[in-house]
């Protein structure tokens, strides 16, 4: 279970990777490890697939939309991928943190970079998710039978762009294990949940014991 929620403050997780390398199943897992986790929903243009829940899986938008709530400066993060517009909107996540909750993103080495340059870049956590080959890389975007053939190609060329940007992350983890690779993720989240920075009543804390030890003396 994550601290009260007056012990620290929230944790902007960041897990990125190209199409394929299984982030969206590692963030998935996250969720059912820790139900405290709060996923931050994207806002996008693009049209609902199959079974997608709007307000659950994304926000679906129109474009129109989407650019107003950038003009208005509603949106953490944004950008234009496969001909459609992709967002976090910002009041909901900067309410979690306040409050103690961690948000979790699954986004793009983009996304990650405006909200790593952003005011919540102190309280951002970035993980990068490489695949094992890349071979391996485009059977599991072939198996997951999501998209069309053109679709897949486009993915596969855009992924080496993702991979590139690999060494801005805070911990890179190379997926060839679902398992331990998600052992790893809950091992960083958990000690990165105890840095100093994250945890503001220290300071009171050691306040208090330096004046006990002065009553002491």
């Amino acid at each position: 279970m994550s601290p009260q929620k007056s012990d620290r403050r929230g944790l902007l997780i960041i897990l990125s990777s190209p199409s394929g390398a299984g982030k969206s199943t590692l963030a998935k897992r996250l969720m059912q490890w820790d139900e405290t986790l709060q996923f931050s929903v994207s806002a996008t243009t693009r049209a609902p697939r199959e079974g997608e829940v709007n307000g659950k899986d994304y926000f679906f938008v129109s474009e129109p939309e989407f650019r107003k709530w950038v003009a208005a400066g509603d949106m953490l993060e944004h950008a234009h991928v496969f001909g459609n517009f992709y967002g976090s909107p910002k009041p909901a996540v900067e309410a979690a943190i306040e409050s103690g909750r961690d948000v979790l993103f699954d986004i793009d080495w983009q996304g990650a970079q405006q909200i790593r340059n952003s005011a919540l870049g102190p309280y951002t956590l970035s993980i990068f998710i490489l695949p094992p080959s890349i071979p391996e890389l485009h059977r599991r975007l072939v198996s997951r039978g999501q998209d069309d053939s053109e679709t897949i190609a486009k993915r596969m060329q855009k992924s080496w762009d993702e991979i590139s940007h690999w060494d801005g992350y805070d911990y890179v983890l190379v997926n060839d294990d679902l398992d331990e690779t998600e052992q790893k993720l809950k091992t960083i989240i958990q000690a990165e949940r105890l840095k100093f920075a994250q945890q503001p009543r220290l300071s009171d804390h050691v306040r208090s014991l330096q004046s006990q030890f002065e009553d002491l003396s």
